[in-house]
């Protein structure tokens, strides 16, 4: 079983027992969050796919740790100029354990 979430602008496909890195969510480590923003679900009794989501659907997960991603360098260079201009990037992110998954 699995489902298709919505969370911090991004779409992701999650299942039972999966850690996932989402967006940086304001919660402490060992917290329970709730997604109610389920795009789809899918089942041994089919596909289930919401317009735009699905009424009664719920993923729930535990908050794991908080972090923050590898460094993503950004280069701004124009050739023959002398110019050259570097800065970098490192998004937060928070850590899940997803729980459970249902669909009324």
């Amino acid at each position: 079983m699995y489902a298709v979430i919505k969370t911090g602008g991004k779409q992701y496909r999650v299942e039972n027992g999966v850690y996932l890195k989402i967006e940086k969510l304001d919660a402490e480590d060992g917290a329970t969050v709730e997604f109610d923003k389920v795009l789809l679900v899918s089942s041994d009794a089919g596909v289930k796919v919401g317009k735009p989501y699905i009424e009664g659907g719920k993923v729930t997960a535990t908050v794991r740790s908080h972090g923050r991603h590898d460094k993503v360098k950004i280069v701004k260079f124009r050739r023959r100029k002398h110019h050259m201009k570097q800065a970098g990037h490192r998004q937060h992110y928070t850590e899940v354990l997803i729980t459970g998954i249902s669909a009324n």
